[in-house]
């Protein structure tokens, strides 16, 4: 199609037609060209010149604003969307005045390796940026994403998580007696096996009949677990005076994930536990529910884990049970 088959100011790019007049905000024609509904969005466009009209700036600033605003954002899971706003703002603050529609994919690398000694940061940040610039196609700004393709780089593997010895469990108990926030927490991740967002998302309306009712943010699994006695020895000590189970230091919103970590990470340097961490209580859930004998289908009841992530969080103790009775068969038949 060539242009002066189009309207004035109308002009077609790679993913759609758009009206992208100087002074005025891009938008892109939800019609095809030539038809009536075209005409009549091109006619709604034309009849908005006497009114007043927002200027979208086409920086990383405005990118970001706009992607804030689009479905992609609003869509995340929220302790999602706070580890994009860190990324985000951290792109404000280094590129806010930018075009991003002359990033190349050359700057693309350059950001991600200036970042090289911070692997993981750099390969969030690389992630995100992915996203923002397919928002940034989107919308009509340029034709192409630079950031598609670009590599994460290689980063030493992590130690794998494994639940906490029993020696620091109860070195945790006696640093935080029952009433304090840290023993509750820890009492609920333990108990329950549940991720640490829905902990504190745990409502006193959620407890029922000895049980506690869990909708799993991540999964949307609803859960009913029963309360061990240590869990209900700490319930029984928590402050009752809001609608969460875990509260911030006011005792009226529930504690924000930021907040929880915190306490928790002094209690862990005041006993020694930096090697652990509070989503390894998650991994203390699953592999008690293992050593009490029960199968894979018990224990995703309870934590509502999929049987590949119950394999993957017990795999430790699971050797190591099946190492014992390995050992015991070997001995009886050396008996024999």
């Amino acid at each position: 199609m060539a242009k002066r088959e189009l309207p004035k100011h109308v002009y077609r790019q790679r993913n759609g037609i758009y009206f992208p007049r100087r002074g005025w905000p891009s938008q892109k024609f939800e019609s095809e060209f030539g038809t009536p509904e075209f005409w009549r969005e091109y006619a709604g466009i034309l009849a908005q010149k006497d009114k007043p009209r927002k200027v979208v700036s086409r920086n990383f600033g405005g990118l970001i604003d706009s992607y804030r605003k689009s479905p992609r954002y609003r869509n995340l899971k929220p302790r999602t969307g706070l580890d994009y706003d860190k990324h985000l703002d951290f792109f404000r603050q280094i590129m806010g005045e930018m075009n991003p529609a002359k990033m190349q994919r050359k700057d693309v690398i350059r950001l991600r390796d200036s970042n090289a000694h911070k692997a993981y940061f750099a390969n969030y940040s690389l992630r995100v940026l992915r996203v923002l610039m397919e928002h940034c196609v989107d919308l009509g700004w340029r034709d192409t994403n630079p950031a598609r393709g670009v590599s994460e780089l290689k980063s030493q593997k992590r130690p794998e998580r494994e639940p906490w010895p029993r020696d620091l469990l109860d070195a945790y108990r006696l640093a935080c007696p029952l009433g304090t926030r840290q023993r509750l927490v820890m009492e609920l991740c333990v108990g329950t096996g549940q991720r640490i967002g829905d902990v504190l998302n745990m409502r006193w309306s959620n407890i029922e009949d000895g049980s506690v009712w869990v909708r799993q943010s991540k999964t949307s699994k609803e859960l009913w677990v029963p309360i061990l006695p240590e869990l209900q020895s700490a319930l029984d000590a928590a402050s009752k005076h809001s609608l969460f189970l875990l509260t911030n230091e006011h005792g009226v919103n529930k504690w924000s994930y930021r907040g929880a970590s915190a306490a928790v990470r002094k209690v862990r340097e005041q006993i020694g536990a930096l090697d652990y961490d509070i989503h390894s209580w998650r991994y203390n859930a699953a592999c008690e529910l293992l050593e009490a004998g029960c199968g894979d289908d018990l224990i995703a009841s309870v934590t509502g884990q999929s049987p590949a992530m119950v394999q993957h969080y017990t795999k430790k103790v699971r050797q190591k049970i099946r190492a014992v009775r390995a050992q015991q068969m070997r001995t009886e038949q050396g008996r024999s």
